[in-house]
């Protein structure tokens, strides 16, 4: 679905191209969001890709991302080909210096993107004016850059950045979840107050004595949205602070489903250009030349790597090997799971729906992808890599294990009143990786800042649990018991 303005002629024949992308993507059984493109500059599309969205608030972070991507596109080590917003419309942007082959191509790419938007379960939640909202946003951040000054902010919006990635997700869902029954109604007739007035005046006393002995715990379970507990409870915040670590908040949890599903969705959009591509070039939408060059590109973008994983090239292999096992099972498969042939098609479309990269590397990385993808797990020893484990499931679970909480520290609010002197005890949930030190320091004085008494992180550090501690005046670190 074309929107693009111009009446140059190869405007023209990109327009013909993507209507063309846009009928194949329909006949396959995809349902994407209508699609707005944009021809703008590689000045432009790296701005919007170092900003995450277009029109969103100024921060020297993201002049220092757009710095580097811009530097390596000049020096011809790395090149966006698009940026797709999820909104629906859903907006594109192609890059001027791109050929009309190259567009077509990421324009097939992009609607594999839009129907994953629509149709994933984790995107369910997020915003889909999200454009228009991060407009709003940054009009406010710039009012209290006025009414208090351009440092005050920038110094303010540091410290909510410098943590923004430790939200939780799932508190969207269950907040949409049916309130249970409660167990025991308090009231089954209107008379029920007195009657069980001697019941409920002593289950009260109960209360005030259990209190008296051991106070609530605050919180009173370990509270994992780090951000959402000090917008709510850091002591002595202005409005426009706790304002701006919701602008912070919202927007994070508009990028955590594109977070949750990057290798999915990477290999969903490549599965899909692949076969619209093949299409349009049976139709006779691009030449043999053209799809000669298409061939070239693709086996660029799904380019294994020694020393990372491509998603483009993971998920694109696990889809396709899915597609193949469900469309043609084993005897066993048909036996033992009841597993029909022909039903490929259809299971990808139910992987589509309902799964994210965790639930869909441990379910589908089989024994032989991960041979066949030579997924071993590798160190550097001198100037070669050698391989340390080829144990598949070792292998499979370490993947899985990176992309927990999308490979960032799992901490969580253990107690917001420690020592009964409101100060802020955080605890990492140590899975094996420890923590950078010297950042964590310096995160707990951005932390400082915000909750305005001392703070604690607890990890682990050499085998030995240790407490690192900033009081706002200076940093320390001690060993705990174990």
């Amino acid at each position: 679905m074309t929107t693009l303005d111009g009446s140059n002629p190869d405007i023209e024949r990109l327009r013909d191209g993507i209507d063309a992308a846009w009928e194949e993507a329909r006949k396959f059984g995809l349902d994407p969001f209508p699609t707005h493109f944009e021809l703008v500059p590689a000045s432009i599309m790296y701005e919007f890709a170092s900003y995450g969205l277009p029109g969103r608030f100024s921060h020297w972070t993201f002049g220092k991302a757009y710095y580097r991507q811009k530097m390596q596109y000049d020096f011809g080590l790395s090149k966006i080909y698009e940026m797709v917003v999820n909104t629906n419309p859903s907006y594109a942007f192609l890059m001027e210096m791109n050929n009309l082959l190259q567009n077509t191509f990421v324009a097939a790419h992009v609607f594999g993107h839009t129907d994953f938007f629509k149709n994933n379960a984790y995107f369910q939640h997020t915003s889909r004016r999200m454009i228009d909202k991060v407009s709003v946003h940054a009009d406010r951040i710039a009012k209290y850059e006025f009414d208090h000054g351009k440092d005050a902010v920038e110094h303010f919006l540091d410290a909510a950045l410098s943590i923004q990635e430790h939200v939780d997700y799932n508190l969207l869902l269950r907040e949409d979840e049916p309130q249970k029954e409660e167990k025991f109604k308090e009231r089954a007739t209107e008379y029920d107050d007195l009657w069980n007035l001697d019941q409920r005046q002593q289950r009260a006393e109960e209360e005030r004595d259990l209190h008296h002995i051991r106070p609530p715990k605050f919180p009173e379970k370990p509270e994992k949205d780090i951000l959402l507990f000090l917008m709510h409870h850091a002591p002595h915040l202005q409005d426009w602070q706790r304002d701006i670590l919701e602008i912070v908040r919202s927007e994070m949890l508009y990028f955590v489903p594109q977070m949750q599903t990057k290798t999915m969705n990477e290999g969903w959009a490549s599965l899909w250009h692949s076969r619209i591509m093949r299409e349009l070039a049976e139709r006779g939408v691009i030449t043999d030349a053209e799809m000669l060059e298409f061939a070239q590109l693709h086996s660029g973008v799904l380019s294994p790597s020694r020393t990372s994983l491509n998603p483009y090239y993971i998920g694109f292999k696990m889809l396709e090997d899915i597609e193949r096992r469900w469309d043609s099972p084993t005897t066993e498969e048909r036996e033992r799971l009841g597993r029909k042939p022909g039903r490929g098609r259809e299971k990808l479309f139910e992987i589509r729906e309902m799964e994210n990269d965790v639930s869909f590397l441990r379910n589908y990385l089989t024994e032989d992808l991960i041979k066949d993808l030579d997924l071993y797990l590798y160190k550097k020893e001198g100037d070669e890599w050698v391989i340390v484990e080829k144990d598949w499931r070792k292998v499979r679970d370490m993947i899985v294990g990176n992309m927990t909480n999308f490979g960032y520290p799992y901490l969580v609010v253990e107690n917001g009143d420690y020592r009964g002197n409101r100060e802020l005890y955080i605890k990492h949930l140590y899975e094996g990786q420890e923590l950078d030190l010297a950042y964590a320091e310096k995160t707990l004085q951005h932390v400082y800042l915000i909750w305005g008494r001392p703070v604690h992180l607890e990890t682990m550090f050499d085998n030995k649990r240790i407490l690192l501690t900033y009081d706002g005046e200076r940093n320390s670190k001690s060993t705990l018991e174990k």
